[in-house]
């Protein structure tokens, strides 16, 4: 290495051996590898008059005052030191290429902090990627003038059209720029950021030259053929001027945009088949297939139902048949904060559908275009409503053959002026699946997967999946395929077949798998069956004819005209297996099951109790066959007008009003069973106890001397216990308990055996005795005596 400097250049060292300008810094690193690499280096050097760096972040607050922010977007920022070596003049033209891009900055001097980095701005190293090894050196090769630069948009943010606004735009922030084919460009809109990619960039030379280096295909084979080391290089460059026409490719290829992205056909459907007929039916009258009826035809659908049950898919389906232009409108895609910006889109698609009939506009989710009005509605939501109305009219006042199809999961967001004869003239809904349509949409699902289920099987599936809609049973059979591929890997050691989803793997599923309409309230219900509940025979046998019967056997109750019951009343002593039973009813009857926590229910603001209160019916109702379980109903179905609040303030009674409208109100209950539990059953509201409402009410009395003995075995079944216990015994010496006290009471004896010894292997009847003397009945005889007075007033 040689010794010498230059006295203007003292921080830098020139290498004898190759020529290469270094840092001081860096000159024990560069005698290990010398030459260095021109295509991977570890250290800043220059050689032949190009700088081999890498890029930093050039920090904005350090701009001189008389440079916008904007301009050193444009800028490359190196030292005074490495102007000179490499030969730049201040704001000259400067390339900056990393592997990937080539693009072309102004040249601007630093600070000497920076000796040997390439500063750009955050904005400029994001924009085209020009982030890690970068060289740079003086443009020397021809610059052309662009007569057309041709741009593609690229990212979320877009605008619909190109516009005199946005082509002056690109004139004013680019002139006197220079480009290549693949560079990025940012240009401000309205508060928004535009990126645009350079496509083709049309020049004044010949047309055959005009060919050459333009295509963006090409664009990376000219990167590998780049030197910069010599004035040439393969990459054309063009400057912008004022002139220069600015053209904006629509990628998104408009006359894609009409058609449907996936053909849906009739077949892949299950179980909507004469529904979609009437839709049908509909959507032919009003694309002109019946001329006689033209000044009669529909111009609007809505299509409602909970999310998940197909109104996207079905609403495709027709379309797709219909062969017609479509316009798909969704609310992400067009809603704006920009004044009028929404309207002005709105206003674009219904005239190209207009301009293009026979046509259909299909709008997604109306209800989140514009929600119903409301005191708390923006005036934006307003606006938007407005236009839509309008341009529902307009499309009442043409002869053009246009059909709206919207669709919505909340039928009751979507404001009255829209849902009346002459804009959404029709609506259908699309209504969660009956067992019988499961099972069609089983069978249409089925044959697109290899499996073994037999017929019996895919009823069997549709009966135990209440609640489900189409997109719950596309899930249930992704997770049975994940479980066939599971199993089939452990098994590939014996067998190379493909894996096929077998019954076992649907049963897998399921366990895992709940109504989507369930997420929200789904409970773990714990593994309690009937055989785990000693006793209650009769209270067993009312909630089977409650929820069993009109599940499995609803022609007998229409054979002899009445109608299922709708509710169930357990009242009784604390501790009499009330709530177990409750779970028990709910892991036997495998119906879709809600547990209302009182509590929950209850808040502070206006109405949205009562509101609760409705979702939880609304829930149930769309889950149906489910069953709806209240523990402690008096503390929300209490007695009006006992409370401090005064008569019809308070929350609870109008709780308790909105419960009683929702037992036998005008909206049908379904198939959902209501069960509730109490201990102060004199606390509850009369009109919640008459029939109709909470049809059965059942005493859950202290246990006699058969339920004590089932109780009994039913514990004492997992205990070691000596031959000396027994169980009769027990049984009379335990008069008064409830089953909760008796359980308490074998746990007691339990803990008496281990406190003598640790390793204690059996429960003697000491331990017995002693727990019978620990734990004793603690139901008064009052509370007995107001159960016993209700239960001759009511029963």
């Amino acid at each position: 290495m040689s010794a010498k400097s230059r006295k203007s250049l003292p921080l830098w060292q020139q290498c004898d051996r190759c020529q290469c300008a270094l840092a001081q810094k860096d000159v024990s690193l560069h005698e290990e590898k010398c030459p260095p690499s021109t295509e991977n280096w570890d250290h800043p050097f220059i050689h032949n008059r190009v700088l081999y760096s890498t890029t930093e972040v050039f920090q904005t607050q350090e701009l001189p005052k008389r440079i916008s922010e904007r301009d050193a977007n444009d800028m490359v920022f190196v030292s005074q030191f490495t102007l000179q070596l490499c030969e730049i003049a201040i704001g000259s033209p400067t390339v900056v290429a990393t592997k990937d891009e080539v693009v072309v900055k102004t040249a601007w001097p630093t600070n000497d902090k920076s000796l040997t980095s390439v500063s750009l701005t955050r904005h400029a190293i994001e924009l085209n990627n020009l982030s890690g090894l970068v060289k740079i050196c003086s443009l020397t090769s021809d610059v052309h003038i662009a007569k057309e630069i041709v741009i593609t948009q690229q990212g979320k943010r877009s605008v619909s059209d190109a516009s005199v606004e946005l082509d002056n735009i690109l004139k004013y922030f680019n002139e006197h720029k220079i480009f290549a084919v693949g560079n990025r460009i940012s240009v401000p809109y309205y508060g928004k950021k535009l990126v645009y990619k350079i496509v083709q960039i049309k020049g004044e030379e010949s047309k055959k030259k005009q060919s050459e280096a333009v295509d963006v295909n090409e664009l990376s084979k000219a990167f590998e053929d780049i030197n910069l080391t010599t004035p040439s290089t393969k990459v054309a460059f063009y400057k912008a001027l004022y002139t220069t026409k600015w053209t904006i490719l629509d990628t998104a290829d408009k006359n894609k945009e009409n058609v449907p992205k996936k053909r849906y056909k009739v077949e892949d459907i299950g179980g909507y088949d004469d529904l979609i007929s009437k839709i049908r039916d509909v959507v032919a009258i009003d694309i002109d297939r019946y001329r006689s009826f033209e000044h009669f035809s529909v111009k609007g659908i809505l299509l409602y139902g909970p999310s998940g049950v197909g109104k996207s898919m079905i609403a495709n389906t027709i379309v797709s048949e219909c062969n017609v232009n479509t316009y798909t409108v969704h609310s992400s895609d067009i809603y704006s904060k920009s004044v009028g910006e929404t309207e002005g889109k709105l206003r674009e698609v219904f005239s190209e559908a207009i301009s293009s009939a026979p046509s259909i506009i299909l709008l997604e989710d109306v209800d989140s275009l514009c929600p119903r009005r409301s005191s708390s509605s923006t005036d934006h939501e307003k606006r938007v409503l407005a236009q839509l109305v309008t341009l529902f009219d307009d499309l009442q006042s043409t002869s053009s053959n246009v059909l709206v199809v919207a669709t919505t999961a909340k039928s009751d967001l979507v404001d009255s002026s829209l849902r009346r004869p002459g804009r959404l003239d029709m609506e259908f809904e699309i209504y969660v699946p009956t067992p019988n349509m499961r099972a069609d949409i089983l069978a249409k699902l089925l044959k697109k997967i290899p499996n073994t289920l037999s017929h019996e099987d895919v009823q069997s599936i549709s009966s135990d999946t209440h609640g489900f809609v189409g997109a719950d049973l596309y899930g249930l059979c992704s997770k049975a395929i994940i479980s066939a591929v599971k199993r089939h890997q452990k098994d590939k050691a014996t067998s190379d077949d493909e894996p096929k989803v077998t019954m076992t793997d649907f049963r897998y599923a399921l366990t895992t798998t709940n109504p989507s309409a369930m997420k929200e309230v789904v409970i773990e219900v714990p593994n309690v069956r009937w055989s785990d509940i000693g006793g209650q025979k009769k209270l067993k046998e009312k909630l089977k004819q409650a929820v069993d019967w009109p599940l499995n056997h609803p022609e007998v109750f229409v054979r002899l005209g009445i109608e299922p019951c709708r509710g169930v009343l357990m009242f009784g002593p604390p501790g009499c297996s009330k709530t177990m039973i409750a779970k028990a009813l709910a892991t036997e009857s495998k119906l879709n099951f809600l547990n209302i926590k009182g509590p929950e229910l209850f808040s502070k603001w206006v109405g949205e109790s009562e509101r609760a209160v409705r979702e939880v019916f609304r829930k149930a109702r769309q889950v149906a066959p489910s069953i709806i379980f209240i523990d402690e109903i008096d503390a929300l179905g209490g007695e009006r007008g006992s409370s401090s609040g005064g008569s019809g303030s308070n929350v609870q009674e109008r709780v308790l009003a909105q419960l009683l409208t929702e037992l036998d109100g005008v909206t049908a209950l379904g198939n959902v069973t209501l069960v509730a539990a109490t201990n102060r059953p004199d606390k509850i509201d009369s009109a919640l106890l008459r029939p109709g409402r909470l049809d059965h009410i059942i005493y859950v009395g202290l246990p006699d001397e058969e339920t004590r003995r089932e109780i009994f075995n039913i514990k004492l079944r997992n205990m070691p216990i000596a031959e000396e216990v027994n169980i009769a015994d027990l049984v009379s010496q335990t008069g008064g308990y409830t089953g909760a006290e008796i359980q308490a009471m074998c746990h007691e004896a339990g803990m008496k055996a281990l406190q003598e010894d640790l390793k204690a292997i059996v429960v003697t009847k000491e331990h017995f005795n002693a727990a019978l003397r620990t734990i004793t009945p603690r139901t008064p005889i009052s509370l007995i005596k107001i159960y016993e007075d209700f239960k001759n007033k009511a029963l």
